[in-house]
């Protein structure tokens, strides 16, 4: 740096353009900071940028490049570190081939010149800019989204969140010097405060924070997609993940194990809870915030969806004084919604109403809510053994995860209870032989259950830019159309994308396949019938598989046929339309 100083002072003085007591304040100036003589005499006003620039590629014979408009190539990066470009003070502009053109600000540095071509074993072409843009465009190119990231975080009105973390299960880990990131006014901070507001304010239901070898993502699961919202600096990941963990009570010296908490946000006037789940990843660790958001809580069968079969079913099961009601289906398919909708349903004043939850996601005003803590001995099992003792009329159980569990479950609806509870698995056929498998005698599940059913969430078509969509009857067949509905030739529509929605959807909606247990399926069940025998006995019956209230859904236009396609499975066994008695083959 400082012989390039003394020829860029000389070209100066040659030149006459800067006095000579200038010249050599600048001289000095630039010896004392280590810095560019150049970027003192832009930042002194004795010459223009581009005049500069100009100046110093007729005199040196290099071509010049302004970087502003320079747009970085990530795969060209790749070929030199960011701490090596930093270091030298050059910038991969392109490669071809064998030759790479990179911006310097010192020329003649032929011994670092030398380096870069071992390192990167291309023949370099050099084209001249000043330190101080070649010093920008390495910090947006190697950090793309930081420049974005800070011009958001200086603009934005920095929302009003009061936090209130899960103090029970404090740790000793937050006695560390977290002043960095505990003020008010850290990036850190202020970024995590952002993210929460917005993904409440969009209605997200997961905040992801995915860390890369490079990069930082985040991402907003909204009607059940993930979507890329920010990209923040890597740099500060660290303090991203430490800000959410002393939020949630947790380690933030332990990086090597997987955590789990929680916390409360208020915001504008309302409470939402966060579940949160740190994972460790090799480039760092990630977080998943799960958002319960009570005001986005819909307690109402009417209102989610159900076709007029599932829903006469599911209300005719939970009108039952005792026995047990399964609603299944995967993470995230709105089943503890449903649950909650159900004891809304029938709860009243002269019912003693108790839930067992981990966690409990929503708190519901005259029900008896008990939230599992394994680490002080509290279990599903445990907790529904003491749950028995205080004279409960219905039972909420979140999930069955064991056969402890479910053995006690099947003994309460068999004495008198009302049980109502989620299971995992693909339909409502297969959760009987899956009952079965945990243990349960099949006398014992067909004696206790009154209903099963399955749930999937669809995304709900925007009324204001879905478009009609043409689709070839061998397609629609495929798919599972009867020929009845294929001959009405139906409106089947899309999603176009406007202002109003999420890529031509806005909102969800549930679609649930019950399965009753009426005489005949529980003959089959007592006499050690497959999932199969026990679908084409309920098909008989006129049960609507998940497949066929999608394609009901389609018809009536709140859907699409991609997402009907997206949310059930190709189903290659027997189906029936309630459209004709003829039975099909779904490919």
């Amino acid at each position: 740096m400082v012989s390039f100083n003394k020829k860029l002072s000389k070209i100066l003085e040659q030149c006459g353009a800067i006095k000579p007591e200038d010249l050599e304040v600048g001289s000095r100036l630039a010896e004392q900071e280590s810095k560019s003589l150049s970027t003192i005499v832009v930042k002194k006003g004795w010459f223009e940028e581009k005049d500069l620039l100009g100046l110093l590629s007729e005199k040196l014979r290099i071509p010049a490049i302004d970087l502003r408009g320079v747009t970085p190539d990530q795969n060209v990066l790749e070929a030199i570190p960011q701490d090596l470009a930093s270091l030298y003070g050059v910038f991969p502009l392109s490669r071809i081939g064998n030759i790479l053109t990179l911006a310097v600000s010192n020329p003649y540095d032929v011994v670092k010149l030398d380096d870069i071509r071992i390192v990167t074993g291309c023949d370099l072409r050099i084209v001249l800019a000043l330190d101080d843009a070649v010093r920008a465009l390495i910090d947006r190119g190697y950090n793309p989204g930081e420049q974005e990231m800070q011009a958001l975080l200086k603009n934005v009105v920095e929302p009003s969140i009061e936090i209130k973390g899960d103090t029970a299960d404090a740790d000793d880990g937050k006695d560390l010097k977290l002043d960095d990131i505990e003020s008010g006014d850290s990036p850190a901070v202020k970024l995590v405060n952002m993210i929460i507001y917005k993904a409440v304010k969009e209605g997200a239901s997961d905040i992801h924070v995915e860390p890369f070898e490079k990069r930082v993502r985040v991402r907003f699961r909204k009607d059940g997609v993930l979507r890329e919202t920010y990209s923040p600096p890597k740099r500060i990941l660290n303090s991203i993940v430490s800000r959410i963990k002393i939020m949630s009570s947790l380690d933030i010296a332990e990086k090597r194990r997987p955590q789990d908490g929680k916390f409360q946000v208020r915001i504008d006037g309302r409470q939402v809870d966060f579940r949160v789940s740190i994972l460790p990843l090799i480039h760092g660790e990630k977080v998943v915030m799960r958002i319960l958001d009570a005001g986005n809580l819909v307690l109402s069968l009417d209102r989610l969806g159900f076709e007029e079969s599932a829903l006469k079913d599911f209300r005719d099961a939970i009108a039952s004084p005792y026995g047990m009601i399964l609603v299944t289906g995967p993470t995230g398919s709105g089943k503890s919604t449903t649950l909650y909708s159900a004891v809304k349903e029938v709860m009243t004043v002269g019912d003693n109403f108790v839930t067992v939850e981990d966690p409990v996601e929503y708190q519901l005003e005259g029900v008896n809510q008990v939230q599992v803590n394994p680490k002080a001995g509290l279990t599903f099992a445990g907790a529904l053994r003491s749950i028995l003792r205080q004279d409960p009329d219905v039972v909420m159980i979140g999930e069955i995860r064991d056969s402890e569990t479910i053995e006690i479950a099947v003994k309460a609806a068999l004495t008198g209870h009302l049980v109502l509870s989620t299971l995992h698995t693909n339909d409502a056929p297969s959760t009987i032989t899956r009952m079965v498998d945990m243990g349960v005698d099949p006398f014992m599940v067909a004696s206790s259950t009154l209903l099963v059913s399955a749930q999937r969430l669809c995304r709900r078509l925007c009324k204001h830019c879905r478009e009609p969509l043409e689709a070839p009857p061998e397609r629609l067949r495929a798919i599972g159309f009867s020929d009845a509905e294929i001959e009405a030739k139906p409106v089947l529509y899309t999603g176009k994308g406007c202002s109003r929605c999420n890529e031509g959807y806005a909102g969800r909606f549930a679609i649930l396949e019950t399965l009753p247990m009426v005489d005949e399926i529980r003959r089959i069940v007592i006499d050690g019938g497959s999932a199969l025998d026990i679908r084409n006995a309920a098909l008989d019956r006129g049960m609507l598989s998940l497949r066929r209230c999608a394609i009901l859904n389609a018809i009536k236009g709140n859907t699409s046929i991609e997402e009907v396609l997206r949310v059930t499975l190709s189903d290659h066994r027997r189906t029936r339309s309630d459209s004709t008695d003829e039975l099909t083959e779904s490919a």
